[in-house]
C-alpha cells in the first residue's frame, strides 16, 4: 500500500497520551511507525530531556518537511514552532466564543465530570478523523482464552481424514491443541458461550458429550456451560490421530474406536475451557478482515460453475479469499489476550502418505502467531466454508508421466482418478507435503498478523455487550419445509454417492470411481456388492437423493450402531452485532455465502441488533458432529465428491438455512426462551467396536538399555543441516506426555547448565518411532532437527516410558545424545 509521501496526499498525524509509563503495548512505543498501510506519527506525554526530545523528533521534523534553519538551528525547535505556533488574536477570539457557548451549558447542566483512565486517548487528526480508541464508548464483554494439549497416540493408529487404512502414525512433528475462547455478558453470568478450535478433523458427537460431562464434573462454578453454549469446531486437519469419532463409518479404516485417542481430546478440551474460565476478565472485542489471495483454490471448479452466473458474478473468486479476525483485549490494561480467525482452506497440505502427526497448515499458523506475540496469548485459526477448497494452490496435475492437467470435469487422468493429484507450492520437495504445509500456514499467519496490526485504525468494534446462544438437535431424515421457490420439499435419510469413493484431488480414491459420476450401477461390481450388503436403498430413497446414485445407504442402517448421523446440531452464537454460524458439515464456498447472507438478512429484518448496525456473520465448522458436506442444489446435481458426500439430499443446504433462520429471534438481547431441544443423538463411546491392540510390553535389545544412543550426532552442523540421533526406544502410547514433550533440543548456557530451546511444538524437530521386533517388543526412536538455531553447543534429550512384561507397569526413562556444535555457516 502506498504511503502519503508516495501518493502526494497530506499525511495524517495522530497524537497519544497515557497516564501509566511505560506503555504496555509496543505499538505505542515506536515514534514513527507504519501500521495497516497508514503513515502515522506518535508523540507521547512522558517527561524527557532536551537531548532525548531532539533525537526522537528529528525524523518527525523531516517528515513534516522541516530542515535545519527552519525556525531554528535544530529540528525540534522548528518542529515545536510549526506544531504549536498560533495567532494570538485568533486564539483570543476563539476562546471568547467558546466561553459564550459554554457558560449557558454549564449554568443549565452543571460542570461535566472528567474521568481519566489508563487507556490511550486518540485525538482527531488534522483531517478530522477519529480513531477507534478515542472518545467513542467501547462496550465490554467478559472474555477468556485458554489452550491445552490434545495430542493422542502418535504411533500405531490410523490417521483421521483420508480414510486410508495404510496411513498409520509413526511419529510427531507438532503437538495438537484445543484453544478455547469464552465470550460472556458482564451483567449476566448465564449469558456466555465457549468457541473451541480443536486441531482435529472435525467436531464430534461423542467428544462433545464427553466435554460437557467433564465440565459439569468441575462443580457449580461451571454450571453455566452446557449443550446450549459450547461449540466444538475442528480445523479439519487430515494429519492427526483417528479412532475417536462417534459413528461407525469413520471407524472402519481405523479398526474401530480408541479410548486413549478420544480421552486425550476430551481432557485437553476441558482443560482449555477451564483455563479460559479462570482468566475471565472484562474486555473488548474488535473485528477486522483482509484478503489472502494465494493460500487456497477451488478443487471442484466444474461444480462451482453450475451455480447461477448472476450469483457467481457477485464474487471475485470461486473460493472465499477473505480472512476475518476477532481480537480479545483485556479492559484494565489494554493487553491483547488472543485472536480468533476464520479462513477456508482444507487441512490437506500433508498428503495421504504422511504418517507424522501434525496440526497441518492451521496448526502452523497458530504456532507462528503465538510465538510472535508471546506469553499466554492464544491464536485460534478456525475453519470456515471449507468444502470445495484446497491448499494445493498449483492445481491438479496428472502424475502419470504425461505432465498434463487433470480432466476438468471428473479429475481423471486417462479415465482414472488415482494419478490426479493437487500440488502445493513446494510439491517438488517429495517430503509428503511438509514444506507446502508450512508455507500455507505461514501465509495465513502473515495475513492474520496484518489484520491484527491494523485493527486500531480499520477494525470494527463489537458493540452492545449482548451475548446469546442457541442450540438444537434436528433430525435431518425426512424433514419437510418450504423451499425458497415456494414448493414444499424434503431432506432424506443419509446416503453417500458413487463419487464419494472417488475421493478428491487432495486425496484420490481407489478402484475406478470417478467424480462427476453419472450413476452407472455397474461402475464397480465389488462396491455394488458392498453397498447391497449394507442395505439396498428403496425406490423412495433413490428418488429423494436423485440425481445422486447411492453407493452406501448409511442413514438407514443401525447395525451394529449408526454409521453416520441423521441427527445434527443446529447452533448459533451472538456477541453484539457478530453472529457465529456453527456448521456441522463442510459447507462449500457458495453454500457458506448463501447461509451467511440468509442469517445476516434475518438478523437485520428482525432488528435484534438495533437500527443502523450492520450484522457481521462468520461460519465455523465442521463442528459438534461430522455431517460430511453441504453443497448448493446446483453443485449437488453435478455429483462430484462434495455433492456425493452431501448426506441428506439436494435440499440439504436449504434445510440448514430454513432451520437456522427460523431460530434467529432466539438471539435477541432480551430473549429468555430456547428453540426445541429435539431428539438427542446416540453416544457410542461405550458401545463402539475396537480391534485396536494395546501395548503389550517393551524390551531393549540384548545388552542395551532404554534411552541408550544407537546412532549418535555428528560433532558439528551448520544452519540448515539435518542433525539426528537414534535411541533405544519404547512405545509412546505408554504415556502421551500431554503438556510435555518426547524430544527436546537443549542449548548449553555459559554457566554450564542446559535450556530446552526446541520441543514437540517446533516444526523443525521431528520425533519418529519404529518397531524393530513385535515379538521381542523392541523399538527405536529417531530425532531429527533441521537446524535453525544460533551458534552454540547443543544436545538432544529423549523422554520415554517403557511397559514392563507381565506386570504391565510403566517406567519413565531419558536418553541424551553427545554434544554438538552449531556453526553460523559452512
Amino acid at each position: 500500500m502506498q504511503t502519503s509521501r508516495e501518493t502526494g496526499d497530506t499525511p495524517r498525524y495522530q497524537y497519544f497520551c497515557k497516564r501509566a509509563w511505560p506503555p504496555k503495548r509496543d505499538l505505542y512505543m515506536d515514534p514513527l511507525r507504519r501500521d495497516g498501510g497508514r503513515e502515522t506519527t506518535w508523540l507521547d506525554c512522558k517527561p524527557e530531556s532536551e537531548d532525548s526530545f531532539t533525537t526522537r523528533t528529528s525524523a518527525l521534523g523531516h517528515k513534516l518537511g522541516l530542515h535545519p534553519g527552519d525556525g531554528g538551528s535544530t529540528y525540534p525547535f522548528a518542529l515545536r514552532a510549526k506544531l504549536y505556533r498560533s495567532n494570538h488574536i485568533v486564539a483570543l477570539v476563539s476562546a471568547s466564543l467558546a466561553l459564550l457557548v459554554l457558560f449557558p451549558l454549564i449554568w443549565t447542566f452543571g460542570l461535566p465530570r472528567l474521568e481519566i483512565s489508563s487507556e490511550w486517548v486518540k485525538f482527531k487528526d488534522f483531517e478530522g478523523h477519529e480513531g477507534l480508541l478515542g472518545a467513542r464508548r467501547r462496550d465490554q464483554f467478559l472474555l477468556g482464552v485458554g489452550k491445552a494439549d490434545i495430542t493422542g497416540p502418535v504411533v500405531e493408529l490410523n490417521l483421521m481424514g483420508y480414510a486410508n487404512s495404510s496411513q498409520v502414525g509413526t511419529g510427531l512433528r507438532q503437538r495438537l491443541y484445543s484453544r478455547a475462547f469464552i465470550i460472556g455478558s458482564v451483567t449476566n453470568s448465564r449469558n456466555r458461550f465457549v468457541y473451541l478450535v480443536l486441531d482435529t478433523q472435525s467436531g464430534d458427537t461423542a467428544v462433545r458429550y464427553g466435554i460437557i460431562s467433564a465440565i459439569a464434573a468441575l462443580g457449580p462454578e461451571y454450571s453455566m456451560y452446557g449443550h446450549k453454549n459450547i461449540a466444538v469446531t475442528g480445523t479439519h486437519s487430515h494429519s492427526g490421530p483417528g479412532a475417536w469419532l462417534n459413528y461407525l463409518l469413520p471407524q472402519i479404516t481405523s479398526m474401530g474406536f480408541d479410548k486413549q485417542s478420544y480421552q486425550a481430546i476430551v481432557d485437553g478440551a476441558t482443560l482449555s475451557i477451564q483455563r479460559a474460565h479462570e482468566c475471565l476478565t472484562p474486555g473488548y472485542l474488535t473485528f477486522g478482515s483482509g484478503d489472502l489471495e494465494d493460500a487456497n483454490v477451488n478443487r471442484s471448479p466444474y461444480a462451482y460453475l453450475a451455480n447461477p452466473e448472476a450469483e457467481r458474478a457477485k464474487y471475485p473468486a470461486d473460493v472465499d479469499k477473505t480472512m476475518t479476525l476477532l481480537r480479545f483485549q483485556r479492559a484494565p490494561d489494554q493487553t491483547d489476550m488472543g485472536v480468533l480467525t476464520w479462513f477456508p482452506v482444507h487441512g490437506t497440505s500433508l498428503l495421504g502418505n504422511n504418517t507424522i502427526i501434525t496440526a497441518d497448515n492451521k496448526g502452523v499458523a497458530a504456532r507462528l502467531f503465538e510465538q510472535r506475540i508471546g506469553g499466554s496469548f492464544v491464536a485460534g485459526f478456525s475453519q470456515s466454508n471449507v468444502g470445495d477448497t484446497s491448499p494445493n494452490v498449483n492445481g491438479a496435475w496428472c502424475e502419470d508421466g504425461s505432465g498434463l492437467p487433470c480432466d476438468f470435469e471428473d479429475s481423471t487422468c486417462s479415465g482414472r482418478s488415482q494419478a490426479c493429484r493437487g500440488q502445493g507450492p513446494f510439491n517438488a520437495q517429495f517430503d509428503n507435503g511438509a514444506k507446502s504445509c508450512f508455507e500455507i500456514g505461514r501465509k495465513q499467519f502473515k495475513a492474520a498478523l496484518s489484520i491484527y496490526n491494523s485493527l486500531d485504525y480499520s477494525g470494527t468494534l463489537i458493540k452492545g455487550g449482548a451475548v446469546q446462544s442457541l442450540y438444537s438437535f434436528h433430525d435431518m431424515a425426512n424433514f419437510s419445509f418450504t423451499h425458497p421457490n415456494g414448493t414444499v420439499v424434503s431432506t432424506c435419510p443419509a446416503a453417500l454417492g458413487y463419487s464419494f469413493a472417488a475421493g478428491t484431488t487432495d486425496g484420490p480414491g481407489a478402484f475406478d470411481f470417478r467424480q462427476n459420476n453419472s450413476g452407472d450401477p455397474n461402475a464397480n461390481p465389488m462396491w455394488a456388492v458392498v453397498g447391497g450388503f449394507l442395505k439396498s436403498p428403496s425406490e423412495e430413497q433413490k428418488a429423494c437423493h436423485y440425481p445422486k446414485p447411492i453407493l452406501l445407504d448409511v442413514g438407514e442402517v443401525s447395525t451394529p450402531y449408526e454409521w453416520t448421523p441423521n441427527i445434527v446440531d443446529i447452533q448459533l452464537l451472538r456477541a453484539g452485532q457478530l453472529i457465529f454460524i456453527v456448521s456441522p458439515g463442510e459447507a462449500t464456498s457458495m453454500s457458506g455465502r448463501r447461509w451467511k447472507e440468509a442469517i445476516a438478512d434475518a438478523v437485520s429484518n428482525t432488528g435484534i441488533i438495533g437500527e443502523g448496525v450492520d450484522p457481521l456473520v462468520v461460519l465455523g465448522g465442521p463442528a459438534n458432529t461430522y455431517a460430511h458436506y453441504i453443497t448448493t442444489e446446483e453443485e449437488y446435481c453435478v455429483q462430484r465428491y462434495e455433492g456425493a458426500s452431501t448426506l441428506y439430499g439436494p435440499n440439504t443446504l436449504n434445510a440448514y438455512i430454513n432451520i437456522s433462520v427460523s431460530y434467529v429471534p432466539y438471539l435477541a438481547t432480551k430473549a429468555n426462551k430456547s428453540p426445541p431441544t429435539g431428539p438427542s443423538p446416540p453416544n457410542n463411546v461405550n458401545t463402539s467396536l475396537s480391534f485396536i491392540t494395546g501395548v503389550v510390553y517393551d524390551n531393549p535389545p540384548y545388552g542395551r538399555s532404554f534411552g541408550e544412543v544407537i546412532a549418535d550426532v555428528n560433532p558439528s552442523y551448520a544452519k540448515g543441516d539435518i542433525a539426528s540421533v537414534t535411541f533405544v526406544g519404547a512405545n509412546p502410547r505408554n504415556n502421551l506426555r500431554l503438556e510435555g514433550t518426547f524430544i527436546a533440543v537443549e542449548k548449553r548456557n555459559r554457566d554450564g547448565s542446559w535450556t530446552a530451546v526446541r520441543d514437540d511444538n517446533d516444526w523443525s524437530l521431528v520425533y519418529a518411532w519404529k518397531r524393530t521386533s513385535s515379538m521381542l517388543g523392541t523399538s527405536e526412536v529417531t530425532a531429527t532437527w533441521e537446524v535453525d538455531g544460533t551458534a552454540g553447543t547443543y544436545r538432544f534429550r529423549y523422554y520415554g516410558d517403557s511397559k514392563t512384561p507381565f506386570s504391565g507397569l510403566v517406567h519413565e526413562f531419558t536418553g541424551v545424545s553427545s554434544i554438538f556444535k552449531i556453526t553460523r555457516s559452512r
